[in-house]
């Protein structure tokens, strides 16, 4: 987990008067995820509780970042439980702090649901296909920047550091991918603004109830299915084997199913999509473990777990995709 940047309460004292917030009360550094420096942040006023998170990002550029901040207030202005991002007095969403992009976004309540049982998935799939009919006529246009394209400048840099079996798997698997991705089938598929990262602990929960998901800064323009995928392998998993609970996958597909339904081309890519959705996430954790960057707060998750559950879905089929919708 990490904080690159380091923040202290003084340096937010005229910085944060540019908001509409009063003065910075508490500031603690967030030991979850990898990529950016994250904080809640208490403040005098501004909201209800006057809670929220600051986010400085340590790799995405100024440029890169309305997309992401953008589809997030899009979402939440449609009833979608995200975070909200908070205006400065100039109207702007992202800026300066110690020279790197910056956000502060309102706070969901709730906590993570690490050990998801179906009612839980469920809700997941329900809201993710709210998310993706939401996000339909978002104007702006940005690539997965961790798809196809990543995996296949990225394996190379990776694989020499690796044991023959994991490079072999690797390279192999890329090329099943990069095979898929110019294939008619993927062709077809339905796309969109996605969140591509939606794990349990980027999911809020009271109780049974979904209060809310956050971190869209892996979001992008990829197909829907792959999105589902993602999900799928992170909320219905077996975590010791990488199998999955099959009444876990139901509960999370028929929900989804029963808001957007799923088309026949995406069954025929269900499988294939899967597969991409473990390989992303193994080859961008043997790159942080292999080739890590410097931080304050830094453990780099495991990568052989999301190579047990690439090597579990090539050797058996998941769960199909419905085809009817439950009334």
């Amino acid at each position: 987990m990490a904080v690159f940047t380091a923040v202290s309460l003084d340096d937010l004292h005229q910085w944060i008067k540019q908001f509409p917030l009063g003065e910075a009360v508490g500031l603690e550094g967030i030991s979850s995820g990898i990529d950016n420096s994250n904080f809640f942040l208490n403040t005098e006023h501004g909201t209800q509780s006057g809670h929220f998170v600051l986010t400085i990002f340590e790799n995405l550029r100024f440029d890169q970042l309305p997309f992401y901040v953008n589809l997030m207030r899009h979402l939440a202005e449609r009833g979608i439980p995200v975070p909200a991002p908070v205006p400065n007095n100039d109207g702007e969403l992202i800026v300066s702090l110690h020279g790197k992009p910056a956000i502060i976004v309102s706070r969901l309540e709730g906590s993570s649901q690490l050990a998801p049982q179906p009612v839980h998935c469920a809700e997941v799939g329900r809201m993710l296909a709210r998310m993706h009919l939401a996000a339909q006529d978002f104007a702006l246009q940005q690539p997965n920047l961790r798809g196809i394209d990543w995996w296949t400048a990225t394996a190379p840099e990776v694989a020499p550091l690796l044991s023959e079996a994991e490079a072999t798997l690797l390279q192999d698997e890329v090329a099943y991918q990069a095979a898929f991705a110019a294939s008619a089938t993927y062709a077809s598929l339905t796309r969109g603004p996605v969140h591509a990262d939606l794990f349990r602990n980027n999911v809020m929960f009271e109780g049974e109830r979904l209060s809310g998901c956050f971190d869209f800064y892996f979001a992008g323009i990829d197909t829907w299915l792959y999105d589902v995928a993602v999900t799928v392998n992170d909320w219905c998993v077996n975590l010791a084997t990488g199998e999955l609970d099959e009444a876990r996958v139901r509960a999370l597909l028929d929900a989804y199913h029963a808001v957007r339904p799923f088309t026949d081309h995406e069954r025929e890519a269900w499988q294939p999509l899967l597969r991409a959705g473990a390989l992303r996430f193994w080859l961008s954790r043997l790159y942080d473990l292999h080739l890590p960057r410097a931080a304050e707060l830094l453990t780099p998750h495991d990568p052989t777990h999301f190579e047990r559950i690439l090597r579990e879905r090539i050797a058996r089929p998941a769960p199909g995709l419905p085809t009817t919708v439950l009334t």
